[in-house]
């Protein structure tokens, strides 16, 4: 079986280096990493991802919010931020995404994989409903 592949978007070259570190020692491949939003859109299109880990604030004009909601609507792949801001307003924006998870940093191995199973979780049993639900529509 693939591994699940996970594209990495962080702005500051050191933590993309450890996050990507620590997914592939949780058994994850990392085909890129990107550090802005446009980086980001185009390499989820190239990359074809399972998932993303999305931080907010990003370099450019684009933040991680608008990527991820860009993201979501064109391609539909789940995406969890990574994030040190967790002001409300911040955090009303990124509710809008509809996004499968947060994680605040700095944070642990074991909370990265929990949130990231969780996710891949939620994402299939979405596409799965969705089949069943168009199955169902067909036949009547």
């Amino acid at each position: 079986m693939d591994k699940t592949k996970i594209l990495v978007v962080e702005d500051q070259a050191i933590v993309a280096l450890n996050i990507k570190i620590r997914l592939k020692n949780l058994g994850y491949a990392v085909p890129s990493t990107a550090v802005s939003g446009e980086e980001a859109i185009r390499e989820a299109e190239l990359t074809n991802a399972d998932l993303i880990l999305m931080d907010i604030m990003l370099k450019g004009d684009m933040d991680g919010i608008e990527a991820a909601r860009i993201i979501k609507s064109r391609f539909g792949i789940p995406i969890i931020y990574l994030t040190a801001c967790t002001d409300f307003e911040t955090l009303e924006r990124a509710n809008l995404t509809d996004a499968e998870g947060y994680i605040s940093k700095p944070f642990k191995e074991e909370d990265l994989y929990k949130n990231i199973e969780t996710a891949l979780l939620k994402n299939r049993s979405k596409k799965k409903n969705k089949r069943v639900v168009r199955v169902k529509d067909k036949s009547y």
